[in-house]
């Protein structure tokens, strides 16, 4: 089960943390891979790694709030493979404030990295995986996008995030007619580039073993498995479901 064989997987954000994790777990399945990211040299590094599998990769430079950049990523992906079958929108980033003092260029800085990129690259693969008549699309989004939180002002994270899940359950329902499945994991708090520096701390070490259930910080790697179900024939029948992987933070 969950053979990945002969996909052919798209995943932005890819150059580290999740998005990194994610591509190598692909590719043990057996995937081949189109990874984008802005640092293309990280990527570069990730693509041995992966070709190691015995699987093919294809890195791509790309910034995911730019649309044209996008546009011709995709491009670039059908030209080398004929075809995408899975696309894992990981790509984001977030600047973090509370809604009375953040600033207009804070919050369009975070809707635009972690929103509207999703809308921007669902549009460019999708259609792709519309002439095929098959898809598997996965959003990456965040338990903050299901329920707020009191550690953290971060107000337009948890707005793109929430976006994110209910973007999930629009595009399942339209896309379904084409054999295209859209499903969303909202990882809870994982150690990341992105997050090290708030995780480390005494204070939200604390506050997560108040709150999350299992009481620690998610593995690198734990993510996969659930991504990989969602990528797979297995899941079929599978779309517009939004999975926690939060250590149970949102059953509580």
């Amino acid at each position: 089960m969950f053979d990945l064989t002969g996909r052919v997987a798209v995943i932005s954000g890819a150059s580290s943390g999740l998005g990194s994790q994610m591509a190598k777990g692909f590719a043990k399945q057996g995937a081949d891979l189109v990874i984008m990211a802005r640092r293309l040299e990280k990527l570069e590094t990730l693509a041995e790694e992966i070709r190691a599998e015995g699987v093919k990769c294809l890195p791509l430079k790309c910034d995911v709030t730019d649309s044209a950049q996008v546009d011709e990523a995709a491009k670039k992906a059908e030209e080398e493979f004929g075809k995408i079958d899975i696309l894992v929108n990981c790509a984001g980033s977030a600047k973090n404030a509370g809604v009375l003092n953040m600033t207009n260029d804070e919050w369009d800085f975070t809707i635009d990295a972690d929103m509207t990129s999703v809308f921007y690259v669902t549009r460019a693969f999708g259609n792709i995986m519309k002439k095929n008549n098959y898809g598997r699309i996965i959003n990456i989004a965040s338990m903050y996008g299901l329920v707020g939180n009191t550690a953290l002002d971060t107000v337009a994270y948890h707005t793109s995030k929430g976006g994110v899940v209910n973007f999930t359950r629009a595009v399942a329902a339209e896309l379904a007619k084409y054999n295209i499945t859209c499903n969303a994991i909202c990882p809870g708090y994982f150690d990341t580039e992105l997050t090290h520096s708030t995780l480390i701390t005494e204070e939200f070490t604390a506050y997560m073993k108040a709150t999350v259930p299992v009481g620690r910080y998610g593995y690198a790697g734990e993510l996969n498995p659930g991504a990989i179900f969602l990528a797979s024939d297995e899941a079929a029948y599978v779309t517009g479901v939004i999975l926690p992987i939060d250590g149970g933070y949102t059953c509580v």
